[in-house]
């Protein structure tokens, strides 16, 4: 069946609708192009997950501070279409006019929202963060690293792309995961590390390239807010150095059988070729030798992380003199003031500790982010702190 404008998790979707009402299995499969073996895969993991284990939302598991009714937000973008030269102030003074029964957001929250949605004129601004690598482990035990990659993206017989997302361990090279998503953003790779995590336990450490959404050059550090996950969780983060692929070596090799053997042909669709993936993952971990592991196959030597995944654990700042939740804006916000943060710590707790007059430290975990003072309410980073904490196998 030719499906074309229609992502994997919706076809997933609409195959359980279908078995739920009573169609069966061998004649679904036949609709969907797909074996019974796949067929039955997807039901196993319904039956588990639940519609989480569908679906494509974000799976970002931060609380969401101080998020604005979507019919507000609408409102704000209406009104900004209707008069394009206004800003924030004059839009929210529209806005009391027209609805006077509504409570009003802050000016600073339509300013949000207007940003959110590509309606502020910015200032080109030079980036504060220049990707680099660094410091790259070795280790000759399972889940001590795993690696992660998007493989290049290519047209199915449909003709829309698909973006595979890989993750490998790097001692065994067991293939963790390779799954056909429609796109490289940052809400399905939640989605896949998450039940990468649940079905194999937590990594020391994951290592990537700079590219999106591993790494994010706007932001402090390089982070993303994938990354921020991963360091919630106790993971490392290492960065292999601008246009050096080689430093992931071990990946990219896979990724070239991969290619060879799971893309040409290409699938229909994104569920044919999730299919593909699924069959070469089988393979490739229990049926083909590797040299380097003395001829033994991947699936003989890696064993799942004795670090289960029980979500996000608790972040307790003892030393600090206040807790904050950062606003989904990426502020700070403290006694009246707006303290304009990262937008990749959206829904994280900061701890805040006074250093001098007016002066603040901004603390993530174990790690000093950088500091603010009430006056210009911006913090300015200092050292990357996480030069050297975040690399402990090196």
């Amino acid at each position: 069946m030719p499906w074309k404008e229609c992502s994997i998790m919706d076809e997933k979707l609409k195959f359980i609708a279908k078995l739920l009402d009573g169609e069966s299995m061998s004649s679904l499969c036949r609709e969907f192009g797909i074996s019974r073996k796949t067929g039955y895969k997807i039901r196993d993991r319904y039956k588990t997950c639940g519609i989480d284990g569908l679906t494509n939302r974000s799976r970002r598991p931060y609380k969401q501070a101080n998020q604005l009714p979507m019919q507000i937000e609408k409102i704000i973008v209406q009104a900004k279409r209707e008069k394009p030269s206004w800003g924030a102030r004059k839009i929210r003074e529209r806005i009391r006019r027209q609805f006077p029964g509504i409570k009003l957001p802050a000016k600073s929250t339509v300013h949000a929202v207007l940003d959110r949605n590509g309606l502020v004129n910015k200032k080109k601004k030079r980036n504060k963060y220049k990707a680099k690598g660094t410091l790259l482990s070795h280790s000759n035990t399972p889940n001590d690293l795993w690696c992660a990659d998007y493989k290049g993206e290519f047209l199915m017989g449909n003709r829309t792309y698909c973006y595979p997302l890989t993750i490998t361990d790097y001692s065994s090279r067991y293939l963790i995961a390779c799954d056909a998503l429609e796109t490289t953003k940052v809400k399905y790779a939640f989605t896949v590390f998450e039940l990468a995590f649940k079905e194999y336990g937590l990594p020391r450490a994951i290592r990537t390239d700079n590219g999106n959404p591993f790494s994010n050059v706007q932001a402090m550090f390089g982070l993303s807010a994938l990354s921020v996950w991963w360091l919630r969780l106790g993971i490392n983060i290492e960065r292999t150095a601008p246009g050096k692929p080689q430093q992931n070596g071990r990946h990219e090799r896979m990724h070239l059988t991969l290619k060879k053997e799971a893309t040409k042909p290409a699938g229909q669709n994104l569920l044919q070729q999730q299919e593909k993936f699924d069959n070469f993952i089988e393979k490739y971990n229990n049926e083909r030798p590797h040299e380097s592991l003395e001829m033994k196959c991947p699936g003989e030597v890696y064993k799942p992380s004795e670090r289960v995944y029980d979500g996000l654990p608790d972040i307790d700042y003892p030393l600090h003199d206040k807790v904050i939740t950062v606003t989904r804006c990426g502020r700070i916000c403290m006694d009246g003031k707006k303290i304009n943060f990262s937008r990749v710590f959206a829904g994280q707790d900061v701890g805040i500790r006074q250093i001098d007059d007016k002066i603040w430290l901004v603390s993530f975990m174990n790690y000093d982010i950088g500091y603010f003072d009430e006056e210009t309410c911006k913090v300015n980073t200092g050292a990357n702190p996480f030069g050297a904490n975040v690399l402990p196998m090196s």
